[in-house]
């Protein structure tokens, strides 16, 4: 999303909702509710109430969607496939909200391209992990999965 109004997401969301309390689509609507919600509580968690940007708003989503992966990955441990399912399903239905994720290639192009700016600035190796990692986070913004950058930055400088 490039625009950064604070109404965009949100709303879309809210419609969605909407549309999914009329269809009687429980499921959708579950998700729907539980993301408003937390958007709700980020918004009001300070000392005052704050309108959240598009960005902001969207990486509580992405929160929400790891959260459910999490859910279904404890799920499916604890031999439970039914909830396994139900959780991955509302991960889906937030996942649309996203925007499209960076395939491999791309996320190694950045990789490669923020330690070569780490090693010219003096930073080499292992020491350079912490700088790449914040680096590549930036460029591939807030919705990225921090792990899966963790990772690829550890491979690629060991």
């Amino acid at each position: 999303m490039t625009d950064t109004t604070n109404t965009d997401v949100k709303s879309r969301l809210r419609a969605a909702m909407t549309v999914a309390m009329k269809a009687r689509e429980e499921l959708a609507l579950g998700a729907l509710r539980q993301a408003l919600s937390e958007v709700a509580v980020v918004e009001t968690a300070g000392d005052e109430v704050v309108a959240l940007s598009d960005e902001q708003v969207l990486a509580v989503i992405a929160i929400e969607v790891r959260k459910h992966h999490e859910t279904a990955d404890a799920f499916v441990t604890a031999g439970r496939p039914e909830q396994a399912a139900r959780s991955r399903a509302e991960a889906a239905v937030l996942e649309a909200y996203l925007p499209a994720a960076l395939s491999d290639d791309e996320l190694h192009r950045i990789i490669s391209e923020e330690i070569a700016t780490a090693a010219a600035a003096g930073a080499e190796g292992m020491k350079a992990m912490g700088r790449v990692v914040s680096a590549v986070r930036v460029k591939a913004g807030p919705t990225a999965d921090g792990a899966k950058i963790a990772a690829a930055v550890k491979a690629a400088l060991a």
